[in-house]
């Protein structure tokens, strides 16, 4: 009897693996229970890149407190991807009205600006009710294959 609680159990290493990756794979996976952030709305960004473009445009401390006032929010969004937050943060940064409205100055933000729709557009494909079927249509046999078949061997 004490030999039979000494021995290992053969099947207990490959439990235990099983068990740790099951707890490591659901660990990476958000709860069912929790919703997922929508991505911003093209309207949002685009709202953004319009003020941006307005600030650049005439310089004025409304304009360019109002496009840092829409930036700044987008980047604390976890769906953006960087290069999105990348842009939201050069707008974010030379968004200020200054003594003169240099080229230098409204390209500096307008660069930004219109690429932000570019760079923050959503990635990820919307997932469809269909069921697309792959598979090719079968077609009759022709005369000949019902005659003579294909491949060998006897068909008929």
């Amino acid at each position: 009897m004490v030999a039979l609680l000494r021995r290992p159990c053969p099947a207990a290493p490959t439990l235990l693996a099983a068990l740790l990756g099951l707890g490591l794979t659901t660990a990476s996976r958000p709860a069912w229970g929790q919703a997922s952030v929508p991505f911003p709305s093209p309207e949002t960004l685009r709202d953004v890149q319009l003020a941006a473009l307005a600030c650049a445009r005439e310089n004025t401390s409304d304009t360019c407190t109002q496009a840092r006032k829409l930036a700044d929010p987008l980047m604390d969004h976890p769906r953006l991807p960087g290069g999105c937050k990348d842009t939201l943060w050069a707008i974010i940064q030379t968004a200020k009205p200054a003594s003169s409205n240099s080229l230098a100055r409204r390209d500096a933000i307008g660069d930004p600006a219109g690429r932000l729709l570019l760079v923050c557009r959503n990635s990820e494909k919307p997932i469809s009710g269909k069921v697309v079927d792959t598979e090719k249509p079968k077609k009759d046999p022709s005369f000949f294959d019902r005659i003579f078949g294909r491949g060998g061997g006897d068909k008929n």
